[in-house]
């Protein structure tokens, strides 16, 4: 029926003043509870309740449109069971409920009994008798859309008119209308948020295994970043094999961001730097009391890892009691805790890393045969630095920018400083590389590094193929005796870097017959830049 005229009620006006300030003070409290919009059900529950525990509602439901928008469904309930509440399903336009939500007007059953629209769905109140329950719905209308429908059992009694309820329900209604709009414009920014965090580690995860964390786009590196594609996505072990320096860890740290794991976590452990029974608690974690000074129980690196990446550095270190520990580890994926007797269950995928030869290793027996064929499942060889000459240069530059922006410094390298730095052999690779920058930019005095402000051991190397510098004053280090043989010492009697470079050629394809593949190993070349040197000197074998 349509809203009844207030005529058919006698209306007492203590009554009206009483239930005015409970009217206030529910609605007042509703609206407290707009910052809970996040959690909507929770919101909606809480605004039945304060309307029950304010007003003695006894049932209430907000009915909304399901996925399909042409069946309604009972969104959220107070006074119903989880049954009653599946049971709540309508057509557009079916019962009451259909009615309200169709013309978007109230529509109020005196006694449900008699009304023919009230279908009693849910089947909550069939144990009432006639002229016992009155029932309301009132649209919920967002935008000048209804998108639901407010319904509850009658409120007050017949000493407070329908459309009393009514206009309080419709208040309320228009509550409930903003919290939807407040939660749905949450959801749509979470969303955006979430999308936009998913590309940032879509576009973060390709930058650092390519490009950010390790650089280099030499052939050799181009290799590494092949093996990173391969290996990130599977579930297997991989063995990290190169000279100290290498940058086993930024690699580790690659396969890890580009595997399904990088929301996990990436822990890490050196091998080497605990002694054996450190290692193991480490590793493997301690209960309470297992030994002297076990004040409390301590999770392994294993435990923190689950479900993660564990990166095992300097893995050939490990003492053979513990190399037995972590094979049970790696093939049961079960351990227990020193000092305890509880098997713990973990998934971790495990990284190694050494700079050792394991074979070797195995061979004299300081390392477990099955051990290493459970670690080298896939290996990576990680080419030192002299390998891949032609990434100095992007390295230097990206350590000389780091360190510049660290120490508010605008330092350089001059071209002959450069090419110097190119050729000499980093037996310390790309660390030594870094720490040769950082202590450059600390220590010089002029913004411009010249090859005379290089550590005097570097200068000493034999067979360096520098450019002499322009100076204004005469430049003489104290190593140039030792050097009469050297690179170093031809440019500073005025041989030019072109005709040192020409003649190491010549005499490298003399030495080996004039083989190509054999002259551009020994000085570090590939066949085509040798061949592009041959062609640039116009040099000609005497075999033809």
């Amino acid at each position: 029926m349509n809203i009844p005229k207030p005529a058919s009620y006698s209306v007492n006006h203590g009554t009206v003043e009483n239930t005015k300030a409970m009217e206030l003070q529910a609605l007042y409290q509703v609206a407290q509870l707009i910052g809970s919009a996040l959690d909507l059900d929770k919101a909606l529950y809480e605004i039945f309740c304060i309307l029950h525990e304010t007003l003695r509602m006894e049932r209430a439901t907000l009915v909304m449109p399901d996925g399909s928008g042409e069946r309604l469904v009972i969104r959220a309930s107070y006074g119903l069971t989880e049954e009653e509440k599946r049971r709540g399903v309508y057509r557009v336009g079916e019962g009451v409920i259909g009615k309200v939500f169709r013309s978007s007007y109230p529509f109020v059953v005196p006694d449900i009994h008699s009304e023919p629209l009230f279908l009693n769905r849910t089947g909550a109140r069939a144990g009432f008798n006639k002229g016992e329950i009155s029932f309301i719905g009132v649209p919920v209308i967002l935008m000048d859309k209804t998108v639901g429908v407010l319904t509850v059992d009658r409120l007050f009694g017949a000493e407070i008119s329908f459309e009393e309820d009514i206009r309080f329900l419709t208040v309320v209604a228009m509550l409930i209308g903003q919290f939807l709009n407040l939660h749905r414009a949450i959801k749509k920014k979470e969303e955006m948020l979430v999308a936009e965090n998913l590309s940032l580690k879509e576009e973060l995860r390709n930058r650092y295994s390519h490009h950010q964390g390790i650089i280099g786009q030499s052939k050799p590196m181009h290799e590494v970043f092949r093996s990173i594609d391969k290996v990130a996505p599977s579930r297997a072990t991989a063995l990290l094999l190169g000279e100290s320096g290498t940058g086993k860890e930024l690699v580790a740290r690659a396969i890890h961001m580009a595997s399904p794991r990088l929301e996990r976590p990436f822990i890490k452990v050196n091998c080497a730097a605990l002694p054996e029974a450190l290692l193991e608690s480490e590793l493997l974690g301690h209960e309470k009391g297992a030994f002297t000074g076990a004040n409390a129980l301590k999770k392994g690196r294993f435990e923190l890892a689950d479900q993660g990446t564990l990166f095992l550095d300097e893995v050939g270190e490990l003492p053979l009691p513990l190399q037995a520990k972590l094979l049970r580890v790696l093939q049961e994926e079960q351990f227990e805790r020193l000092g305890g007797t509880r098997t713990l269950k973990v998934d971790v995928r495990i990284i190694a890393a050494t700079n050792r030869s394991l074979e070797e290793e195995v061979r004299k027996g300081t390392f477990r045969s099955d051990l290493y064929y459970r670690l080298n499942v896939v290996p990576v060889h990680l080419p030192p630095l002299r390998d891949r000459r032609e990434d100095i240069p992007l390295l230097l530059d990206h350590f000389l920018q780091s360190s510049n922006t660290e120490n508010k410094r605008e330092v350089s390298l001059s071209r002959e400083t450069l090419q110097f730095l190119v050729n000499y052999d980093w037996q310390g690779n790309v660390r030594e590389l870094r720490n040769l920058i950082e202590r450059l930019v600390i220590m010089t005095d002029r913004d411009m590094v010249r090859v005379s402000d290089l550590p005097s051991f570097m200068l000493a190397e034999p067979e360096v193929i520098v450019k002499h510098e322009v100076q204004s004053e005469s430049f003489a280090p104290p190593q140039v005796e030792q050097l009469a043989t050297s690179g170093y010492a031809r440019l500073l009697q005025g041989e030019s870097l072109e005709d040192i470079e020409r003649r190491q050629v010549e005499e490298a394809l003399s030495r080996h017959g004039w083989v190509q593949a054999r002259a551009a190993r020994e000085l570090g070349l590939t066949q085509r830049q040798i061949g592009y040197r041959i062609k640039k000197f116009g040099l000609q074998s005497p075999y033809i």
